[in-house]
C-alpha cells in the first residue's frame, strides 16, 4: 500500500456541461482512493449546471479568480509568498519571460502570476501534493507559475486542437519541460506535443485516453430509423453549416429524416437562422445544453450520431455514442481515426465535403443490420480502450509512479497490476 496522495485539479472553468469527461475522471480517481480537490480559474455560468453532479462539483470547487480579486485574500497570499522571496521573484521572472511579447499579453501574464500566488497559497494551506491541469492554455500557465512559487509539482493533460494553432504563444515547450509529466489523449496529440518539445522531454509524455462509463449507456434502444443527433458547441468549426447542407440533400431521398442538436455556442442564433433559410425549420431541433443523463437518454432514441468537425482532439461524445451502440458519422481529422474505424464502427469522411457526408448519412440509415453491427463494434472498442475506470487507473498509476520518484519509460500508460499498490 502507498500513502494517500492529495491531488488538486485545475482548469479554466469547472464544471462545464461540455467537459463532463473531466468530472468522470475526477470521480474515478476518488474511487481509487485519491483525495482530489477541484480548482477553477473562473466560476462557470448557470447554463453549465445542467444536473445535480455539476451543482455538487461547483459547490466544492475553489475559484481562483474570485479569491485573487478579494483584496484581503490576495494580500495575505502575496505576504506568505514573499516569505520565500527567491521563489516569488523566480516565478515573476518566469511569467515575464514566457510572455509572447507585447503590452497586452504581458499584462495578462501578470494576471496569471497573481492568480498563481493565490492558488499556491490555497494548495499549501490544504496540503496538496500534486497539481494536475486540463487544457494547456491560460490555466496551465497558472499551474506552471504555481509550481515555481510553491514547489508543488504539476502535470497536465494535453488535448488540442486549439493549443496546436498557437503553441509558441502559449509556450507549450516550457510547460512540457517544467511539468513532472504530460498526459496526451491520443497518439496524434502526443506527436504534436513532441514536435514542440525538446527530445529529452519525450519520455515523460504518456498516452491516457479520455473515457466514458459504458454501463451508463446500456438502456434498451427506442429508435425510429430517421433521427440524427449532433452534440457539441454550436460553432462553424464543428462543421454544423456543412451538416445542415448535407441534411437538405439527404432529405430529398428521405423526407422523414430529422436532426437534433444538443449544445450551445456563439453561433447558435446564426445557425438557427440558417436552418430556417434552408427550409429545415421543422426538421431541426436546437435543444441547448442537456445533462449527462439527458444525453444518455437521447442516445438511446436516435439512429446515428454525426460530428462533422474541422478540429477536434478525440471527441468524448463519439465515445458516448459508440458506448450506446450507435454508428457514428464523423471526419478524418486529428485523433478521430484512433477511435472510429471507418466502415467498422461508423463512417469517417473528409472534413467539409457535403456530398461525402450526405452519402455517409444515407448509407448508415439505409442498412439497419449494418448499423447494428457498426454499433456493436463501436461499443466493443470503447469498452476495450476508452473505459474511464481503466483510463483513470492508468492515470492513477502515473500519479503514484512519479510521486514515488519513478519515471515510467512507456508511451501508453500501463494498467496497474490488480494486486498492485493503491493510494
Amino acid at each position: 500500500m502507498t500513502d494517500q496522495i492529495h491531488i488538486a485539479y485545475l482548469t479554466g472553468e469547472y464544471p462545464r456541461a461540455t467537459d463532463t469527461f473531466i468530472q468522470r475522471e475526477v470521480a474515478a480517481l476518488r474511487d481509487q482512493g485519491f483525495t482530489v480537490s477541484t480548482c477553477s480559474i473562473r466560476r462557470t455560468g448557470a447554463e453549465h449546471l445542467v444536473g445535480a453532479e455539476q451543482c455538487a462539483e461547483q459547490a466544492r470547487t475553489f475559484h481562483v479568480l474570485e479569491a485573487a480579486l478579494s483584496p484581503l485574500t490576495a494580500l495575505r497570499a502575496h505576504w506568505r509568498a514573499l516569505c520565500n522571496p527567491r521563489r516569488y521573484l523566480r516565478a515573476l521572472k518566469l511569467a515575464l519571460t514566457t510572455s509572447p511579447g507585447g503590452i497586452k499579453p504581458t499584462i495578462y501574464q501578470l494576471f496569471y502570476f497573481a492568480e498563481a500566488v493565490v492558488l499556491a497559497d490555497h494548495l499549501r494551506t490544504h496540503d496538496v501534493q500534486h497539481l494536475h491541469n486540463h487544457i494547456a492554455k491560460a490555466s496551465c500557465t497558472v499551474a506552471m507559475l504555481c509550481e515555481e512559487l510553491s514547489g508543488i509539482p504539476y502535470s497536465f493533460t494535453l488535448h488540442g486542437p486549439d493549443i496546436f494553432f498557437e503553441p509558441i504563444r502559449w509556450r507549450l515547450d516550457a510547460k512540457i519541460a517544467r511539468a513532472r509529466f504530460v498526459v496526451c489523449i491520443s497518439d496524434f496529440c502526443r506527436s504534436q506535443g513532441m514536435s514542440f518539445a525538446h527530445r529529452r522531454d519525450w519520455s515523460r509524455m504518456h498516452i491516457v485516453h479520455c473515457g466514458v462509463t459504458p454501463e451508463r449507456y446500456d438502456s434498451a434502444p427506442n429508435r425510429t430509423g430517421n433521427h440524427l443527433l449532433f452534440v457539441g458547441r454550436l460553432a462553424a468549426v464543428k462543421g454544423v453549416p456543412v451538416l445542415l447542407e448535407a441534411l437538405v440533400e439527404a432529405r430529398r431521398e428521405n423526407p422523414e429524416l430529422h436532426l437534433s442538436l444538443i449544445g450551445d455556442g456563439p453561433e447558435r442564433a446564426e445557425l438557427e437562422a440558417e436552418a430556417q433559410a434552408l427550409g429545415l425549420g421543422h426538421a431541426v431541433q436546437f435543444l441547448g445544453y442537456r445533462s449527462q443523463s439527458a444525453v444518455a437518454e437521447m442516445l438511446s432514441e436516435v439512429d446515428a450520431l454525426v460530428l462533422p468537425s474541422f478540429a477536434e482532439g478525440v471527441p468524448v461524445v463519439l465515445m458516448e455514442a459508440m458506448a450506446a451502440g450507435l454508428p457514428v458519422v464523423t471526419t478524418r481529422i486529428a485523433g478521430i481515426p484512433e477511435l472510429v474505424d471507418d466502415g467498422v464502427s461508423g463512417h469517417v469522411v473528409s472534413p467539409g465535403d457535403v456530398d461525402a457526408l450526405r452519402r455517409a448519412l444515407r448509407d448508415v440509415l439505409a442498412d439497419a443490420d449494418g448499423a447494428a453491427q457498426m454499433g456493436a463494434a463501436g461499443r466493443a472498442k470503447v469498452k476495450a480502450e476508452f473505459d474511464i475506470a481503466q483510463e483513470a487507473a492508468r492515470l492513477g498509476g502515473l500519479f503514484r509512479a512519479y510521486h514515488g520518484g519513478k519515471s515510467p519509460n512507456v508511451v501508453r500508460a500501463p494498467l496497474p497490476d490488480k494486486a498492485g499498490d493503491r493510494p
